[in-house]
């Protein structure tokens, strides 16, 4: 793990592999962090530099001092571009699960200049609102579990049925990788709080879906790829259709048995994310 600091001064953390490839930076979604993504950086660091953020207040970052005006895409993505900035890469391409793929945009309706390509790992252009109380319920709230190995069995119970196929020991692995061990062995939250107070004002006044058009219109012009689960309650398969209709050479790949989101453990994930990046980043560089 190391850290820089963000232009407001929080220490923010990364896990970087240095490679002389092409560079990959992975954001995590909402509540998540750089963990997520061990498979895939694993799977692509011979060959690419691959940067793993955590977001402010998100595994090892420091967490907001005023959580409303810091937990905020703008500021987010700003930190993105910092982590860049703070490692000397000119250029990325992005990989983005949920809320990273929103930052993704962000940084290539910003900085374009600094994004090659991009992957969204279940988000696109339009959220849909039944997901995003899904994921509000539980926001901010320690879980129950007294161990990992029962925190693991928790998460199998609440993902069924949208994740059908996954073992005890990936679910294990899964709890380690979104949770903290609070010393004692019991599973604690790896994000701050406060976050729910700020998805909070997002999704007041009821369940309609939020619209992330004006978002998705920087990525018309870059190479991207849509990884989304089949059963996914946040990527409806009518807005991946009319961003396919908006963005024609837009690639997609479902993941079956996943929900919101795919591992990016799949063995069809990382075969079409390395495809894909072989193809419209490594050749870019």
């Amino acid at each position: 793990m190391e850290y820089f600091l963000a232009r407001d001064g929080r220490r923010l953390a990364y896990r970087d592999t240095a490679g002389a490839g092409p560079a990959v930076l992975c954001l995590g979604g909402l509540t998540r962090n750089g963990r997520d993504f061990a498979a895939l950086s694993a799977y692509l660091q011979d060959r690419y530099r691959v940067i793993r953020l955590d977001s402010r207040g998100r595994g090892e970052s420091e967490h907001a001092r005023q959580p409303l005006s810091e937990y905020t895409i703008p500021v987010e993505a700003g930190d993105a571009i910092g982590a860049l900035d703070h490692l000397g890469v000119k250029q990325a391409a992005i990989v983005g699960t949920s809320r990273g793929g929103i930052l993704a945009m962000a940084i290539a309706g910003g900085a374009p200049e600094r994004v090659t390509a991009v992957i969204l790992n279940d988000v696109g252009a339009e959220i849909e609102g039944r997901g995003l109380l899904r994921i509000f319920a539980t926001l901010g709230r320690q879980p129950a579990a007294q161990s990992f190995d029962a925190a693991a069995r928790d998460l199998a119970d609440a993902n069924q049925p949208a994740f059908k196929d996954v073992s005890h020991a990936q679910w294990l692995q899964h709890a380690h990788d979104i949770y903290d061990d609070d010393g004692d062995g019991r599973p604690r939250l790896s994000y701050d709080p406060h976050l729910r107070s700020c998805v909070a004002a997002t999704i007041e006044g009821g369940d309609g879906n939020v619209s992330l058009w004006p978002l998705f219109e920087a990525l018309r012009d870059k190479p991207l790829l849509i990884v989304r689960g089949r059963n996914s309650d946040v990527l409806a398969p009518r807005t991946v259709d009319r961003m396919a209709a908006e963005h024609p050479s837009m690639m997609v790949i479902e993941i079956a048995n996943r929900g919101h989101a795919p591992f990016l453990n799949e063995r069809e994930a990382l075969t079409a994310i390395d495809a894909f990046l072989e193809r419209h980043h490594r050749s870019a560089t």
